[in-house]
């Protein structure tokens, strides 16, 4: 079964709301999508690139840092923007954490000159909150991304895709593999030629948060 973001948000809250919190939520989003990269990718002192925006999409990059550091792979962690605008309770958390582990680098701000050798990129720039056309410095981080040759991972949804339509900003993200939480959104499988591989993840929401909504 399909569902839309507005749905997604409801359930999200929901759960929220019987004392899941949203923290738990990303912890085990980012979790989820780290097990199903290893899968595909050896992770083990690999190059890792993680662009993370404001946003709890960011958010579940932040946790896929963390876990990525366990399985061995030195990780690059780019946000885009300064610290003090991350948006949520729960990215603050994480970043918080990120802050204490030496064994991750972490770059923040707006410049958009980016110089790396990544084995992977993992896009956790924007997620299903997505309107309007896609500015700096997230557009150069896409670009990035895409001029960039290696495994290319998609948190949620690949940045500047539209998750209800399957409609496209003035520039999305082509990802490998993509992984998504809950359930499927009903735009993305429309855009397997963006998405790359696609799944779909629990991340240990109760069945009760979707009474009322589905």
């Amino acid at each position: 079964m399909e569902i839309s973001v507005d749905q997604m948000y409801q359930i999200e809250n929901n759960g929220h709301d019987m004392g899941f919190l949203k923290k738990f939520m990303m912890e085990n989003a980012g979790a989820a999508a780290v097990k199903r990269l290893a899968e595909k990718v050896d992770l083990e002192a690999k190059n890792v690139l993680i662009f993370v925006g404001m946003g709890n999409n960011g958010g579940d990059g932040l946790v896929m840092a963390r876990h990525l550091s366990g399985y061995g792979s030195k990780v690059t962690v780019v946000l885009l923007g300064p610290p003090e605008k991350i948006k949520t309770e729960e990215s603050n958390w994480n970043w918080s954490i990120l802050k204490k582990m030496p064994s991750i680098k972490l770059i923040s701000g707006n410049d958009i000159s980016f110089n790396f050798n990544p084995d992977v990129i993992i896009d956790g720039i924007l997620g299903t909150g997505i309107s309007g056309d896609i500015k700096e410095p997230y557009a150069s981080a896409i670009n990035y991304i895409n001029e960039t040759n290696c495994f290319k991972f998609a948190v949620d949804v690949p940045s500047g895709l539209n998750p209800d339509n399957g409609e496209t900003a003035n520039i999305c993200v082509k990802s490998n593999m993509t992984v998504t939480f809950h359930k499927m959104k009903r735009g993305i499988p429309k855009r397997k030629d963006l998405t790359g591989e696609l799944y779909a993840e629990k991340i240990g929401i109760p069945p009760e948060a979707e009474e009322g909504v589905l």
